[in-house]
């Protein structure tokens, strides 16, 4: 199989159409070992380019456990820069049919690609969160003896945004992440965000990904996080998310019919093909 090793503000993949859908369960047993760093390519997960029947093109994406997600921010735009390196489309605007819906994508200046993401889900029971109604907002959750104030958001994937009034601490991302991923409240588990707000227009983020660990970008929890703080009045519509990674430029318009747009770089790193 060749491939593109690719990644989006460190956020990294490995990206391949030379897989055609039905044949992805003939070796997913192996996408953790493909995954791994050591012994193997290393990636946070695997990228297929499909065909579709309604869209451009189909997306599936494989985390580095094995597990599959319904969307990925920084993966839809390695997607994008993927088709258009390999010509297998002439298309400068994409249609890419995901487990999260339909999602677009522009391909612009310097590598960089905007990507429509959709509208975010604040209805709990759609989430998911083990709550009936209603948004979840500031809501008061224990870990270990500890309180957390979270904001459950949908970007096709589920997370839980937490804001910390000092440093973003290891202690914080790498002690609660897990347990705060894995709680029953969130019966799909989540994606964790700890956000410290610098300016009104500049957020810094730290986050635990569902399946992966910390990474060093996270596109969908980056718009989550800014849907957040739009609602809950902390800063403007449009904002840069400062990641271990890089920036990602995020906005919204403030209502649940807008879409949330995210703008941010994508490359590649190098390709080679493997046995599998």
């Amino acid at each position: 199989m060749k491939f593109y090793k690719m990644e989006g503000l460190g956020n990294d993949f490995v990206v391949t159409h030379e897989v055609k859908e039905n044949e992805i369960q003939q070796f997913k047993n192996q996408f953790v070992s493909l995954c791994n760093r050591r012994k193997g390519i290393g990636a946070d997960g695997i990228i297929f380019v499909l065909s579709s029947d309604k869209c451009d093109f189909k997306m599936r994406i494989f985390n580095s456990d094995g597990s599959e997600p319904e969307m990925c921010g920084n993966g839809i735009r390695c997607f994008a820069l993927y088709v258009n390196l390999l010509n297998l489309s002439e298309l400068k605007k994409l249609t890419i049919e995901t487990l999260a819906g339909v999602i677009s994508t522009e391909l612009i200046d310097n590598g960089k690609v905007t990507v429509n993401m959709g509208r975010p889900v604040l209805n709990a029971p759609v989430i998911p969160v083990a709550q009936t109604s209603g948004r979840v907002l500031m809501k008061e959750l224990e870990v270990d003896g500890k309180v957390f104030k979270i904001n459950a958001i949908s970007m096709g994937n589920p997370h839980a945004v937490i804001y910390v009034s000092d440093e973003i601490t290891d202690k914080l991302v790498l002690g609660y992440g897990p347990k705060i991923e894995t709680h029953q409240f969130f019966p799909r588990k989540t994606n964790v965000e700890f956000i410290k707000v610098l300016s009104p227009n500049e957020i810094q983020m730290r986050v635990w990904e569902r399946g992966c660990g910390e990474t060093q970008a996270c596109g969908t929890g980056a718009c989550a996080s800014v849907v957040s703080g739009i609602i809950n009045g902390l800063h403007e519509k449009s904002v840069i998310v400062h990641l271990p990674g890089g920036d990602l430029s995020i906005s919204w318009g403030g209502s649940e019919d807008d879409s949330v747009f995210m703008t941010g770089p994508a490359r590649v790193a190098f390709q080679g093909s493997v046995e599998i």
